[in-house]
């Protein structure tokens, strides 16, 4: 081979070295860019969508639904008024009315509404009462012993899930039909109480979750009826705090851990003094008033 097509045979297999390369290598750019593997997609902000990662498993739940967060979400230092008796006086300047399930029209919710009310939605829960419509519902086996001073109205044996959840909801949904923003199921610390069941602690917060998501399921925000005892463990599980007597009976700072999360407690006193209660309650942040124990439209906010 002469030198001339010596060197042309060694320019040419350079040149196909150089071809090679570049196949192998794209245009010089990213090494792994041309090599079939994915691009990894913009990750979201921790937390995202109500997520506590930046991307769910294909077995994990919707990041965020109507079901599950699509209820009103109170926040400290709303002004309220709590009537359960008597014709509904609607003129009282407050955020919040706290009004009964049945005695209250729909007509009535949507006044307050249009007010600029929030209005939530009184139902017993945890006991059963003799005087109200669905009261044949419930079998007698989930009756228990009298509520001290409330003729009419038995305890329920709150471990009976499967017995009372369709009847709980039953009340919830007329509450949402109305139009209310949330529900305050009361009696709601049986185990407390000598309801005639042997209802232990464990039993009372298993049935207050429930409540509680059950309440959120149909998009209502729900509050903590008074169970003082249990604040700490289910204030995460609800919206708001709805207390009687904490000053009277010096359990108010039990309920800071709703404030310390944002979340307002309506409390009421009926036998102290404003003056007695409003400075402490004033200073933990809570919505305080003294009302009369028939629960009229009569109050003295502090």
């Amino acid at each position: 081979m002469t030198d001339r097509r010596l060197r042309l045979a060694l320019f040419g297999l350079v040149m196909l070295t150089v071809l090679y390369a570049a196949a192998c290598t794209g245009t010089g750019g990213d090494p792994d860019e041309g090599r079939g593997t994915p691009k990894t997609a913009a990750v979201p902000p921790s937390g995202f969508g109500g997520l506590g990662s930046a991307s769910a498993s294909p077995s994990a739940p919707a990041a965020s639904s109507p079901a599950s967060t699509g209820w009103w979400k109170p926040t400290v230092g709303l002004t309220w008024q709590w009537q359960l008796t008597g014709a509904l006086d609607k003129s009282v300047a407050a955020d919040v009315y706290d009004v009964d399930a049945v005695t209250t029209s729909a007509a009535d919710v949507a006044a307050l509404k249009a007010a600029g009310r929030r209005v939530v939605c009184y139902v017993n829960a945890g006991a059963h009462e003799d005087f109200r419509a669905d009261a044949g519902n419930f079998p007698e086996s989930v009756r228990g012993k009298g509520l001290e001073g409330w003729p009419g109205e038995k305890w329920l044996d709150i471990r009976r899930w499967d017995t009372l959840a369709p009847l709980l909801e039953a009340r919830f949904k007329v509450c949402k039909d109305k139009g209310f923003d949330a529900v305050e199921p009361d009696n709601v610390d049986g185990y407390a109480n000598n309801s005639g069941f042997p209802l232990t602690a464990d039993d009372q917060l298993t049935f207050n979750r429930r409540v509680a998501d059950l309440a959120h399921r149909l998009g209502l925000a729900v509050g903590l009826k008074n169970d003082v005892e249990q604040a700490a463990a289910l204030a995460p599980a609800f919206d708001f705090a709805v207390n009687e007597e904490c000053a009277h009976y010096d359990e108010c700072d039990s309920l800071k851990v709703f404030i310390t999360a944002g979340k307002p407690v309506f409390h009421v006193e009926y036998d102290v003094d404003t003056a007695k209660f409003c400075p402490k309650t004033t200073a933990l942040h809570f919505s305080s008033m003294k009302k009369k124990q028939d629960l009229d439209a009569w109050r003295q906010p502090c």
